[in-house]
């Protein structure tokens, strides 16, 4: 029986809309303060069993950044069950867990830290995170310096180099030059053929094609085609010419 790493339970995300900052601050002390409701999420409910590759297509708004935020917990359900059985390492935000006067060889052992990595693990692996960046002698550079572009490939490097069990990317593959984009192509798909569980988050639905064959699509916060990848792919150019 295959093993179930992700799982919703009938998720339902509602975030409270006020009318200005004033009245945000007002509802930390008040709870009677006036606000709308915003069903980021309704309902939803699917597993994604180890070793998948899950492409998740939607519009803006529809739903699917509250879906990575709650698997990675920045933010979690109003109502509904996560289940998450495995380390999570997602390029999401990849600069993110960076402390800019660190240089980039320190910032390796914060964020390796960050994602629940012990200081041996780490450090077997710093030499390949930093061959993988590409940053050669900035590594014992303050972040700061460094160009956004810099920031990221080290960012991604260190995301795709922690062995994860389950890897979460939106949009991350459009890091730095061409060349690096293949490079970047490539890990992902040595880390799919290795068995890692892929939830890939994208509008490009040629680029999904490549990784996934299963393709969910959200649309006003509803999970509305969990299936083939093809058909999955249909639904979702139906909802773009809607």
């Amino acid at each position: 029986m295959p093993k179930t790493v992700i799982e919703f339970k009938n998720v339902t995300k509602i975030y409270k809309l006020y009318k200005n900052d004033k009245q945000r601050f007002k509802a930390i002390f008040f709870k009677k303060t006036p606000y709308k409701p915003k069903n980021a999420v309704n309902n939803v409910s699917f597993k994604i069993n180890k070793g998948e590759s899950v492409a998740l297509f939607g519009k803006n708004g529809a739903g699917k950044s509250t879906i990575l935020k709650m698997i990675t917990e920045v933010t979690y359900p109003t109502s509904g069950e996560i289940i998450i059985d495995g380390r999570v390492s997602a390029l999401l935000e990849l600069t993110s867990g960076f402390d800019p006067e660190f240089t980039g060889r320190e910032n390796i052992y914060l964020k390796g830290q960050l994602l629940g990595i012990n200081t041996d693990e780490i450090k077997k692996l710093e030499q390949t995170i930093i061959d993988f960046a590409q940053i050669e002698e900035y590594i014992d550079q303050p972040v700061r310096t460094y160009s956004s572009g810099m920031k990221a490939r080290l960012g991604f490097s260190i995301n795709v180099n922690v062995e994860p069990e389950i890897l979460i990317v939106d949009e991350a593959l459009s890091v730095g030059d061409e060349e690096f984009r293949r490079k970047c192509i490539k890990k992902i798909n040595e880390l799919i053929e290795k068995g890692v569980t892929l939830l890939y988050v994208t509008h490009a639905t040629k680029t999904a094609q490549d990784f996934c064959k299963r393709g969910m699509v959200m649309q006003t916060g509803n999970l509305i085609f969990d299936g083939d990848i093809e058909e999955a792919m249909q639904v979702y150019t139906d909802t773009i010419k809607e």
